[in-house]
């Protein structure tokens, strides 16, 4: 089957557990205000075979293997390209791999056999509220709640995502509505709140579009991590516990 990779990664520590191979997809249907990664959002990419891709997967398998890792789909959106997402994880679990999904929960189609196949949901809450996540995204959140539902049916863990940005998402009243929001959501492992960076700015300017956040400053990494011990210590105390890891 044939599906569109922007680019991969064969050495990602940051994107699920142990020693990751990242395949960022072409394709996303969200415009975010905070998107480090435009140049994914629309057309492009590479047209690319599922079994070619599984392959070069393998060759990575030791370094799985030893660390405790797998294949992470990242993106743009994974859940854009639905049909050629679920060929791959097929292929990689008849094969023995943990597989991984960061998504923001919005795609198409049905997403119980991309579930049945997947080890780990990375669920990126762009706002925890109707308004906030129309402002940030420009849609509603009837696609990601519908994502939710099916993780929730589906038994699969998930770890959160919430980007960090300075005067949009880092107060407390907002704090207070993620932590909430968070609690409702099914089998959370852990919760990790990531800082705004800059790193993206100029696929804005390569793309001749506007940044939509280019006179905000990058989050100090310091707060942001001094904001999820103080807001989200309940779930990350739990999970180094499980781990048997130094808190």
């Amino acid at each position: 089957m044939i599906g569109r990779v922007h680019s991969m990664e064969s050495m990602g520590l940051v994107d699920g557990p142990g020693v990751r191979a990242v395949v960022f997809l072409q394709g996303c249907p969200l415009r975010c205000l905070y998107c480090h990664n435009p140049d994914t959002q629309g057309a492009g990419g590479t047209e690319t075979d599922s079994a070619q891709l599984v392959d070069r997967l393998l060759r990575f398998r030791s370094y799985f293997d030893r660390s405790g890792g797998g294949v992470t789909f990242s993106g743009g959106e994974p859940l854009a390209q639905p049909d050629f997402l679920l060929d791959c994880l097929r292929r990689l679990k008849a094969a023995g791999v943990h597989t991984c999904l960061d998504t923001s929960g919005v795609g198409r189609g049905d997403y119980s056999q991309i579930l049945a196949h997947t080890d780990l949901v990375l669920y990126d809450v762009k706002h925890p509220c109707p308004e906030g996540y129309r402002a940030i995204t420009g849609r509603t959140m009837d696609a990601t709640l519908d994502f939710v539902e099916a993780v929730r049916r589906s038994g699969v863990p998930m770890w959160v995502r919430h980007v960090v940005v300075p005067g949009l998402t880092d107060g407390p009243d907002h704090m207070a509505r993620l932590r909430d929001y968070v609690a409702t959501l099914p089998r959370v492992e852990r919760v990790e709140l990531l800082p705004f960076h800059k790193l993206g700015a100029h696929k804005y300017e390569k793309l001749g579009r506007p940044d939509p956040l280019a006179y905000t400053p990058p989050m100090e990494a310091a707060l942001c991590n001094q904001l999820q011990q103080t807001w989200f210590s309940q779930w990350n105390t739990r999970f180094h516990a499980k781990k048997g890891d130094a808190v």
